[in-house]
C-alpha cells in the first residue's frame, strides 16, 4: 500500500524529535540560538514567523517542485512547533481536537 504522507509511527517519532530539541534550545542563548531568539520575542513574533512560512509553504506547494514543497513544510512544522511553545500549548492538545471533531 502506498503511504505518501509516511507511517504514523515515524511521522511520530519525528514531531517528538523535533519538540525536544525545540525544548532543549528555548533555553540556550538567543544570539546563538535561533530557537531561543524566536522564544525571546514570544507569541507575536513567533506568530509572525509561522505566518510567513505558511505562505511560503502554500506558494511552494502551488508552483514549485516536491523539494522545495518539502524544505518549506519543514520550516513550517518547526515555526508551528515553536509557536505552540511560545504558548505552551502541548502539539497533543491541537491534534487531539483536530482528530475528536471528526474532520479527518
Amino acid at each position: 500500500m502506498h503511504d505518501p504522507l509516511g507511517s504514523a509511527a515515524f511521522l511520530g517519532e519525528v514531531l517528538g524529535e523535533l519538540a525536544k530539541t525545540i525544548d532543549a534550545r528555548a533555553g540556550a542563548d538567543p544570539s546563538s540560538s535561533w530557537t531561543a531568539k524566536l522564544l525571546m520575542g514570544g507569541p507575536a513574533l513567533t506568530a509572525k514567523k509561522l505566518g510567513e512560512e505558511g505562505v511560503e509553504a502554500a506558494l511552494a506547494v502551488a508552483s514549485q517542485d516536491d523539494k522545495a514543497v518539502a524544505a518549506e513544510a519543514a520550516d513550517l512544522v518547526y515555526h508551528l512547533l515553536v509557536a505552540l511553545r511560545s504558548r505552551g500549548v502541548h502539539i497533543v492538545e491541537p491534534v487531539s481536537g483536530y482528530l475528536a471533531c471528526g474532520m479527518v
